[in-house]
């Protein structure tokens, strides 16, 4: 027998999710160790050491039913809005959102973040992300990483790697090392809905947010904290505050764990879903001392309205071109926050430009570098103190679009925007222009769709299609539009006048599968990316996530 601690949060709505908040009950209990089993992998030794297994089973063994329990508050929500309800400001936290708070002033390696790169945690792309002159780096687990096992497991080794400077690369062409002056390196763990199949505790699938967040805290904390950073995270997909006070806890736990400093750990939270947005300012305030901003994760934004709302004619999305950061309900979700960060002293952090610049098509680079600029000088000039881009060649133009605002400071958390009042029904207020879905959009979305989950079978998870870098997140706007205009019997505009049926969507992936033969994908590959698109794209049931059933077919 042996005493084991368990923890319970008791607290008011306007009670900060601190940890020391905690009150600790003691309970005799048999002396039973949780079985952990993993596929076996060559860096096992490396990443998967006792202790990290000591670790991540302490990670489980407190958090992983609450996660489960918010997985089942999300659709429980997602019953009552298919039901006609929709989500609005919260009562029961109204005061919070009236109270005078703020957040801890960001670190030092986090103060100026004008432009962020993000990519996957491949080797190759850390190093020339590293380098490419952003401020910030976010190495990717999620949305631009295929979670192949090897991918994950490698992953972890490039990430001590590069927390350590010693990453490098040799290729028959070319090696690849750090250059003197690197961004700032912060890493995005798999959402809360994402199990890691490879490793098992007790038999059951363990957390892939807590296996990629434990696994690179526990490697690097220490590490980058003697390095003058810290361990920086982006969290993904988050769907309430409560979900925010999860990750809290797990924060606040590893600190105790791992003898770092409460606080050492720092988050910006990716407002990339429509339940999320109603709830930034509950967000910031759940993760208290560990929070220093907010990034508007524009792509998943777009799917969690087709998603969320998906049985509602009224939330039928056009063509996926037409729905732009000027697009009225975008436009109100950006302003808000803003205004909340800026309110609370986090940074609001714009989002992707995903065009890639094509270095043999310089028409493309330049018009490339058009949009580019345009999109960057509008979020500059709306408040937002940085901003993303995909590739290393977009940085110096994004760069200078916030250089011309911000000059020498390194942020303008100092631009409150007062003149910023969003209503329930600016953010839900989705209109679709006549004749804005087409044959060319149902073609682009069947093509994306498909050319990207063969990608994503096959390892790459962030994979250059023409001209843009697509990841799971437009993928899953692909697919959820074609869904919504199936579902919908949306008749198309332009001369067409063709109605949408399930019928025509395999015509023309009947069509598109020449088209990925010819770019070398296997048999396999095709027959599992079609399979996963009509699963997700025509089923009667609108599934949550296109992840979900393609990682049953992944290695």
């Amino acid at each position: 027998m042996k005493v084991k601690f368990f923890t319970s949060f008791y607290k008011t709505q306007l009670h900060r999710s601190f940890c020391s908040t905690s009150i600790r009950f003691f309970f005799i209990i048999p002396d039973v160790t949780p079985q952990f089993s993993h596929t076996p992998h060559p860096l096992t030794e490396r990443v998967l050491t006792p202790e990290a297994i000591e670790f991540l089973v302490e990670l489980h063994d407190r958090f992983d039913d609450r996660r489960r329990q918010l997985l089942a508050l999300r659709a429980d929500r997602q019953a009552r809005f298919d039901r006609g309800e929709r989500p609005d400001f919260l009562e029961e936290t109204r005061a919070i959102r009236l109270g005078s708070w703020s957040v801890p002033e960001a670190p030092k390696p986090l103060a100026d973040r004008r432009v962020e790169i993000t990519g996957p945690v491949d080797r190759k792309m850390m190093i020339n992300a590293l380098n490419s002159g952003a401020k910030v780096f976010m190495a990717d687990f999620e949305d631009a990483n295929s979670p192949t096992w090897d991918n994950i497991m490698a992953g972890q080794v490039n990430l001590q790697d590069a927390v350590r400077e010693t990453i490098s690369l040799s290729t028959s062409e070319k090696t690849y090392r750090l250059q003197e002056d690197i961004a700032t390196l912060m890493v995005r763990p798999r959402g809360w809905h994402l199990a890691e199949k490879h490793v098992r505790i007790d038999g059951r699938p363990m957390s892939a947010s807590l296996f990629d967040f434990g696994l690179y805290v526990l490697h690097n904390a220490s590490e980058s904290l003697a390095r003058g950073f810290g361990p920086y995270f982006y969290l993904p997909k988050l769907e309430s505050h409560l979900e925010a006070r999860l990750w809290n806890e797990v924060f606040c736990t590893a600190e105790d764990l791992l003898g770092i400093g409460r606080g050492s750990i720092k988050a910006t939270v990716l407002i990339e879903t429509i339940t999320a947005a109603f709830e930034m300012e509950e967000i910031l305030y759940e993760l208290a001392e560990h929070v220093c901003g907010l990034n508007a994760g524009r792509w998943d934004y777009i799917f969690s309205i087709a998603k969320r709302f998906h049985r509602d004619p009224n939330f039928v999305l056009p063509d996926r071109s037409l729905v732009t950061m000027t697009t009225p309900f975008m436009r109100a979700y950006t302003e808000l926050l803003v205004a909340t960060c800026h309110r609370r002293g986090a940074h609001a952090i714009g989002g992707m430009a995903a065009f890639i610049p094509n270095r043999k098509k310089p028409e493309v680079t330049e018009a490339a570098l058009t949009k580019v600029a345009e999109d960057k000088r509008r979020e500059a000039a709306d408040g937002f103190d940085g901003t993303w881009v995909a590739h290393p060649d977009l940085v110096p133009t994004a760069m200078a679009c916030f250089d011309a605002i911000l000059g020498d400071r390194p942020n303008q958390l100092d631009r409150l925007r007062p003149d910023v009042e969003v209503t329930k029904d600016q953010l839900l207020a989705v209109e679709r222009p006549a004749d804005g879905i087409t044959m060319a959009g149902l073609l682009t979305n069947i093509s994306v769709g498909m050319r990207y989950v063969a990608s994503w079978l096959s390892g790459t998870g962030a994979a250059a299609i023409d001209d843009l870098m697509e990841d799971a997140a437009t993928a899953e706007i692909s697919r959820a539009q074609v869904w919504q205009w199936v579902h919908h019997g949306v008749r198309l505009g332009g001369p067409e006048g063709t109605v949408v049926t399930a019928d025509l969507v395999r015509q023309l992936l009947d069509q598109t599968e020449p088209d990925l033969a010819d770019a070398g994908y296997p048999p396999e590959i095709i027959r599992g990316a079609r399979q996963v698109f009509e699963q997700v794209a025509l089923a009667e049931d609108f599934m949550s996530f296109l992840t979900l059933p393609a990682y049953e077919l992944l290695a």
